[in-house]
């Protein structure tokens, strides 16, 4: 009896002396902004978080969670963001949220690091083109070198000639600006005016461009910006005490934020209110099996949705769904090795060259993305024109695809 006592004890130390085999895990960041655009933001972490639930956060042997990470849409503390992803050794890839400027300010900084980025919002054109040797960033989503012409495509088709430009004074707004510009000269169609506001705008400041807006009498505002300017100048809108009868059709950073729940709240008014958005809304009559489970999936892995209502912007958890599945299915190609830096490169060589297709809500992906270079701008982009759509809000805040 001692004797098979000392064993055990014998056993029982060899065993506490032993280190334990750590779990194989990775980290994906998310760097977004949960302040002003919370809504987008969150959105986007549902779906990475729904699509990572269905493999039960597991890929390859390894586990994996999300970090998420507020940058105020300031670049510095984005830069700050990423470089605490650099010093993670478990950090992976990153996804980035609503807005384009903490992208672009940050694009040389990504790639000289060779952080895989991958982008479900951001929109400005420059984010997915390299001027350098590298190219780490992905994105699934709307190009602005598409969607200014599928706008004012879209408003020309309905007959408005009189269109004035409201745009924010930022690298997305200015961008966007010149390829609004060259849409509408390619339709002999001439801006009525143009006037800029800034992040954050007062509404003393945003009255004096809404006096200008309707001074100038055009049959329709094209707006560039987000939901938090909307607000304010939806607010100075409503100070002037008349109805405002102007359609709109805007950029969909409308959508990022709280700007529906501000502006239905608002007495005896309403806005003509169209946005961009892709083929693909969870109010679709008729979902198919797949999405359904996804809307199912969401409901039981999220717990701040309980229905199809409660996943607030959209567009973000239904891009980073799909695009989170495309990691996936990346990942499973490439395999995993636990050397961060091998690995990265390894899943950023598969995206390139996707070698199966792979189901998401937009719709099939094959071969979505493939090596870059100046001459095949467009090659680290998963969606095109083709994908675009036209939006309203129900009554509700819901979004339907008009078009």
């Amino acid at each position: 009896m001692l004797l098979r006592l000392h064993c055990l004890f014998v056993l029982f130390a060899l065993c506490c002396s032993q280190p334990l085999i750590a779990e194989q895990k990775y980290s994906i960041y998310l760097d977004a902004d949960f302040n002003s655009a919370k809504a987008s933001s969150r959105s986007i972490q549902q779906g990475i978080n729904t699509a990572l639930a269905e493999v039960n956060y597991q890929i390859q042997g390894f586990s994996f969670d999300i970090v998420a990470k507020n940058h105020n849409k300031n670049p510095l503390e984005s830069r700050d963001n990423l470089t605490s992803f650099i010093n993670d050794p478990n950090g992976l890839v990153v996804f980035s949220g609503l807005h384009s400027p903490p992208l672009i300010s940050n694009k040389s900084y990504i790639n000289n690091n060779r952080i895989l980025l991958l982008d479900p919002w951001a929109a400005a054109a420059p984010i997915t083109r390299s001027n350098g040797v590298h190219n780490w960033i992905f994105r699934l989503s709307i190009d602005d070198t598409k969607a200014g012409a599928f706008i004012v495509n879209s408003l020309a088709k309905k007959g408005y000639t009189k269109p004035y430009l409201l745009l924010e004074d930022t690298a997305w707004g200015r961008q966007n600006y010149e390829q609004v510009s060259k849409a509408l000269s390619s339709k002999n169609i001439k801006a009525h005016g143009v006037s800029w506001f800034n992040w954050d705008i007062s509404l003393d400041e945003a009255k004096p461009i809404v006096n200008k807006v309707t001074n100038a009498r055009p049959d329709l505002i094209l707006f560039i910006g987000n939901a938090a300017e909307a607000k304010t100048l939806a607010q100075a809108v409503l100070t002037t005490k008349k109805q405002f009868e102007l359609p709109i059709y805007s950029h969909w950073g409308v959508t990022g934020g709280d700007f529906f729940e501000f502006i239905s709240k608002a007495q005896d008014h309403s806005l003509d209110l169209t946005f961009i958005q892709t083929k693909f809304a969870f109010t679709n009559s008729n979902l198919s099996q797949l999405a359904q489970g996804v809307l199912n999936n969401a409901i039981t892995y999220n717990k701040d949705i309980n229905s199809r209502q409660d996943i607030k912007a959209p567009s973000g958890f239904i891009h980073a769904y799909d695009l989170t599945k495309l990691l996936i299915a990346a990942i499973n190609q490439a395999g995993l090795s636990g050397d961060r830096d091998a690995d990265k490169l390894a899943i950023k060589k598969a995206l390139e060259n996707l070698k199966a297709p792979v189901k998401g809500l937009i719709k099939t992906y094959t071969t979505p993305f493939s090596q870059y270079n100046r001459l095949t701008p467009d090659a680290h982009e998963a969606l095109d024109a083709s994908d675009y759509a036209l939006g309203k809000y129900g009554s509700n805040g819901e979004i339907f695809i008009i078009d």
